[in-house]
């Protein structure tokens, strides 16, 4: 369908389709490897902060059956975009999109508890560098008035006891995800995201913690999304096509290196 304001996209080798923007933010890979790395079940209930277009959501129900996605995003011609994309993804059944803000959530997100909840947040911290002139593209890159902090705090009070927060985020904002995750209750395993093998630092990495797991914090070994070519490594490809998931529990518990 086309349109001089948004285009229609596919998702996990044409599983999903999807609405975006033509100008302004636009969805790159990160929505599809934060979606593989919840640890969902047939029956959960996920919720998806800043949810934007809905293609974390999205890519989420379409590789697991009888889970129920809700994706909470600030601006609301996001959330319609979403919402058509569930239809044409035939997935409206399995996800729901609500107008709203991180500081103020709706009662759909705060009279609820979820077995899982992710986010990909803006990467800029507040007032950090030059935010990008499309104001679609500044909100989506850099923090406005909900900080980290605030992203963290709603995410872990919005879980059930034993539930998961999963979120992709740069690299270098590593100790601000951990600090939010620093008492007792919580397991966290940390994913570093290389472009490619030679690379000197992970630009991105993914963060996951479970509640009530006891207090631990675990690299697992870092996912290298491309060969020496620039084409998608098989592991990548694996994910980004064939709807894999990533496996941080597993991972960590292989050859994981232990930081607590």
């Amino acid at each position: 369908m086309m349109s001089e304001y948004w285009t229609e996209d596919k998702l996990l080798d044409g599983r999903v389709t999807f609405l975006q923007p033509r100008h302004g933010y636009r969805v790159a890979i990160d929505p599809v490897l934060l979606a593989a790395a919840v640890p969902a079940r047939p029956g959960d209930r996920i919720l998806d902060l800043g949810s934007g277009t809905g293609a974390a959501s999205l890519c989420l129900a379409a590789r697991l059956q009888d889970v129920h996605v809700t994706g909470l995003e600030l601006q609301r011609e996001l959330v319609d975009l979403a919402r058509k994309s569930a239809d044409y993804s035939g997935l409206g059944g399995q996800v729901s999109f609500e107008p709203g803000d991180i500081l103020t959530p709706p009662y759909s997100v705060t009279g609820a508890k979820f077995d899982h909840v992710m986010a990909n947040p803006p990467y800029m911290a507040k007032g950090a560098g030059f935010p990008p002139s499309d104001p679609q593209k500044a909100l989506a890159y850099v923090e406005g008035p909900a900080v980290l902090e605030d992203w963290l705090e709603l995410a872990q009070r919005s879980i059930k006891t034993g539930g998961t927060v999963t979120f992709i985020h740069r690299s270098d904002r590593q100790e601000e995800l951990m600090a939010g995750f620093s008492s007792d209750k919580w397991c966290v395993t940390l994913l570093p995201l290389w472009s490619k093998e030679q690379e000197r630092a992970a630009k991105r990495v993914i963060i996951h913690a479970q509640h009530g797991a006891g207090m631990a914090a675990v690299i697992a070994p870092s996912l290298v999304l491309h060969d020496a070519d620039g084409r998608y490594s098989e592991k990548a490809n694996a994910v980004l096509k064939d709807c894999a998931s990533i496996n941080l529990q597993d991972l960590a518990r292989g050859q994981g290196a232990r930081l607590f």
